[in-house]
């Protein structure tokens, strides 16, 4: 479905709950089926939430997580865990396009049996569950935090537990220590030092019941709008002012463009307090990559040149979202240059009207450019890719007071 958009509204005011984080929910799904005594509140309604319950109740011997990319990841360890149960792990075309060879690799080596059904190094996966009884595992930590925390996930309840070695540089390491902190919320033991991650072994876990914080990355698209607004008062919920989740450091980010947050009970209200905003931004997002595509047009829309870098993994994400921002951001007449890593941006003052931007099959590309309409009218294309994470994104744009015209 392609919808036009736009708010010529100088202020922004709304009261809005966001659906839980999707991280959070994956992974407390991937506990609760190791260990039913677990109970999970505010769950994500996310699709890929939803993919992941479905295949955990499935007795199916084929596994469809379609654009899921969490799932995949974390099912891969988790049904090489199951004994005597084979399923073939599989997804959307694009889902079939993204590596997981580092990830089986780290399996095979603790013992497990998974073979590629189809281009080495990719799903659909072949994966005969049994016993892993090894306990030390290497794992290049420069690709995909996900991979880390699928082995940290199943760790617990290998009967040795794991040791987890990291070779190279930490990509995304407040997601590695989200998952533990989650973990060790959950009533299980674990560290992580240096480049070592140990969790201990835990047959049984006390019942316990564990709410889902809601996701700071859907919190993002929000910072943007108030940014880009004149004036601005959205309270938000279910959010900690001691959050797990890394990219909560979008509150900071967004203090250099006037945006204020204040924290009452389990609500942020983020206020826009002044008009300052930055000459040239620059950030590195090696520990928050998926808030990338929403800071590159909050400085579109506001004309301020940045240079945002440690974006290698988006080149992974379910389009190269690297290239994609490039395409979409030079359709309103700005510059992009990027690199592996890199994306640097060359604003204009003034936009090319009639624009529509593509969305790749890209749930963050459809809501990273949603506040640009603040600025110009323009359209999204396949704007339903939202529900990946976020399936009330474009209602919750209507509170705020946006023409959302889904034609």
């Amino acid at each position: 479905m392609k919808i036009k958009l736009f708010n010529d509204k100088k202020q922004l005011s709304g009261d809005l709950k966001i659906t839980g984080s999707k991280s959070e929910s994956n992974r407390l799904l991937i506990l609760q089926a190791l260990y039913p005594a677990l109970k999970v509140e505010n769950l994500s309604n996310s699709d890929d939430t939803q993919y992941l319950k479905k295949a955990l109740a499935s007795d199916e011997g084929l596994i469809d997580i379609h654009h899921a990319g969490t799932a995949m990841r974390f099912l891969a360890a988790y049904f090489a865990t199951r004994e005597g149960r084979e399923v073939v792990l599989t997804g959307s075309q694009r889902m079939q396009e993204r590596p997981v060879k580092l990830l089986v690799e780290a399996l095979t080596t603790l013992g497990a049996d998974i073979s590629y059904e189809k281009k080495e190094g990719y799903p659909p996966l072949r994966i005969k569950g049994k016993r892993l009884d090894v306990n030390e595992v290497k794992v290049q930590a420069n690709i995909s935090s996900q991979y880390i925390s699928a082995l940290m996930l199943i760790a617990p309840s290998l009967p040795n537990g794991l040791q987890i070695s990291l070779i190279g540089q930490v990509t995304s390491a407040p997601y590695i220590k989200m998952t533990l902190g989650m973990m060790k919320n959950a009533g299980i033991e674990g560290e992580f030092t240096g480049r070592k991650i140990i969790i201990e072994p835990a047959k049984n876990l006390e019942s316990k019941t564990i709410a889902v914080e809601s996701d700071w990355s859907s919190a993002s698209y929000f910072y943007s709008l108030a940014a880009i607004s004149e004036t601005a008062n959205i309270r938000l919920g279910i959010y900690r002012e001691k959050s797990l989740q890394g990219d909560c450091c979008i509150s900071e980010i967004y203090r250099q463009f006037g945006v204020e947050t204040h924290y009452e009970k389990d609500t942020i209200i983020l206020k826009k307090t002044s008009q300052k905003k930055p000459r040239h931004l620059s950030e590195n997002l090696i520990d928050s990559p998926d808030i990338a595509q929403t800071i590159a047009v909050t400085c579109l829309a506001l004309n301020v040149p940045c240079t945002l870098k440690g974006l290698h993994t988006l080149k992974i994400k379910e389009t190269d979202r690297l290239a994609a921002l490039k395409t979409e951001i030079e359709k309103f007449g700005s510059s992009v240059k990027i690199s592996d890593d890199s994306l640097e941006l060359i604003p204009q003052k003034d936009f090319r009207k009639q624009v529509s931007v593509a969305t790749y099959n890209d749930h963050r590309m459809a809501m990273a450019f949603a506040p640009l309409g603040l600025k110009v009218p323009f359209e999204i294309e396949d704007a339903m890719v939202v529900s990946k994470s976020y399936p009330d994104f474009w209602k919750d744009m209507e509170k705020l007071g946006f023409n959302v015209d889904r034609g």
